[in-house]
């Protein structure tokens, strides 16, 4: 892809454009259609798309794979992390409600964290497969 530069030009545009319609998804799946799966989906094509245009060798350069690996961590511990918050406070697990001083508060404060949750894991496992399925030798 180094002599099509009108394509890495537009992914350059692009790229930071997709990030933020992920950004979007995540935060507005409380109030709409989206959250955490889709938003992951979405940010996660965003780095497959660097992947793609600028090679894999600079992709794991900007997201290097131990990074990405603890990012996958990260978003299962959130989610898990919620549920035993809840349950701390005298509930059941993931029983929102109980997270605040209010229940309408704790429900919002619990999706979002959920959601965050599933969407750092959903986009770090898509990265993760990019680089695995990209970096494989090809049989001749």
């Amino acid at each position: 892809m180094i002599h099509h530069a009108i394509l890495r030009a537009l992914s350059k545009l692009l790229i930071p454009l997709i990030m933020l319609f992920a950004l979007y998804v995540q935060f507005h799946g409380d109030y709409g259609p989206g959250g955490g799966f889709q938003a992951g989906v979405i940010f996660g094509a965003a780095f497959i798309l660097y992947g793609i245009i600028f090679g894999l060798a600079e992709a794991k350069r900007v997201a290097p794979p131990a990074v990405v690996e603890k990012f996958v961590a990260l978003g299962i511990l959130l989610y898990a992390g919620v549920g035993v918050w809840s349950m701390l406070k005298g509930g059941n697990f993931l029983q929102y409600g109980v997270l605040l001083h209010d229940s309408v508060h704790g429900q919002h404060l619990g999706i979002l964290l959920i959601e965050l949750g599933v969407g750092i894991t959903v986009s770090a496992v898509m990265v993760l497969i990019f680089f695995n399925f990209a970096g494989r030798g090809r049989a001749r």
